[in-house]
């Protein structure tokens, strides 16, 4: 499935900084995402989750344990304003179900769940099918991050009395031991850890009525602003899906939307993106698709996907993916 979500550059930043400690210059990991230094230099810079994920993708194939070293990482500090009203908050509860109610500015590809059983309290991550390659590390990344949001929240760690996940065991499992502190589940139905219920009733040291209202309005107009987008962008994203073949071009596409080209180029310019950038995006997920399925030849794939020539797609494929189209498909 094709992503019209929008997220933050938070996980991407975090993934940059990881490897660039290790010497791993930054073009190496934005390989294929279509992310440039012009867009990390935005701090209100949004992304797509499937660039996201190419990202993440591109750091797996580097370093399998990298969700884990990534969700220690991911402190509440990082998510601006949500962070704010969530360390405002009153009760670990009140955190908890305000950071869930708000998925797009938390940027999780899961649904996120509180679900109680009169004595313990599992915070469940589930209901994600995409890039099932990433399964692991999205897990991972979300559960670890939460788990570190809980411990940010309460100035202390929050002791966790299981956790469980939907994929199997991993080679480098002992690594869970030191991050989650619990007894451990694997090929579960979902992603959750467990505690004590009381927690959730744990007023936090940091906790201001005050600034937690203030900020819990912000984040509500935030979040507001951020659906709007998704839904504008997924519509761009649907006529362009459909018109791959013939694609219909700026001043095309703005007429489709009832807009100037002025003002559909201003709108993607706020999205961190462009008319070239989005088409690409589609492009290279649909090409990978028809990659994967090995029945149509290339040059074929190059006219559905509307090249004129499929030198100009191979060219293109390489640079979004690093690799040739028949390498790919191998």
């Amino acid at each position: 499935m094709l992503h019209s979500h929008l997220t933050t550059l938070n996980a991407v930043s975090l993934i940059l900084q990881v490897f660039q400690e290790d010497g791993v210059d930054a073009q190496h990991m934005l390989a294929g995402s279509g992310i440039g230094p012009a867009d990390l230099g935005h701090a209100d810079a949004r992304i797509t989750t499937q660039q996201e994920l190419q990202v993440c993708a591109n750091a797996v194939a580097r370093r399998q344990d990298i969700g884990l070293e990534l969700g220690r990482r991911m402190h509440v500090s990082c998510y601006g304003m949500l962070g704010y009203a969530l360390l405002s908050s009153a009760t670990l509860g009140d955190a908890l179900r305000l950071a869930l109610s708000f998925p797009a500015l938390l940027g999780t590809v899961f649904q996120l769940r509180l679900v109680d059983d009169g004595q313990r309290v599992w915070l469940s991550a589930s209901d994600h099918y995409d890039a099932p390659g990433l399964a692991a590390f999205n897990a991972e990344f979300c559960l670890l991050s939460l788990k570190v949001i809980c411990d940010d929240l309460l100035g202390r760690p929050l002791p966790l009395l299981a956790a469980r996940f939907e994929h199997s065991r991993p080679g480098y499992h002992a690594l869970y031991d030191g991050a989650f502190q619990c007894p451990l589940g694997f090929e579960a139905g979902d992603n959750a850890f467990a505690f004590e219920r009381r927690w959730l009733d744990m007023p936090l040291p940091l906790a201001d009525p005050i600034t937690h209202k203030a900020m819990g309005e912000r984040c509500r107009r935030l979040n507001l602003e951020f659906t709007g987008r998704q839904a504008w962008l997924g519509r761009i994203r649907q006529l362009l899906l459909r018109q791959l073949d013939a694609a219909p071009g700026l001043e095309g596409l703005a007429r489709q939307m009832n807009c100037s080209s002025r003002t559909l180029r201003r709108h993607l310019q706020a999205l961190g993106s462009s008319y070239q950038q989005l088409l690409d995006e589609l492009r290279f997920e649909r090409a990978k698709q028809l990659l994967a399925e090995d029945q149509m030849p290339i040059y074929r794939i190059a006219e559905t996907l509307g090249f004129s020539e499929t030198a100009s797609f191979r060219h293109a494929f390489q640079r979004w993916s690093g690799v040739a189209p028949s390498h790919f498909r191998g």
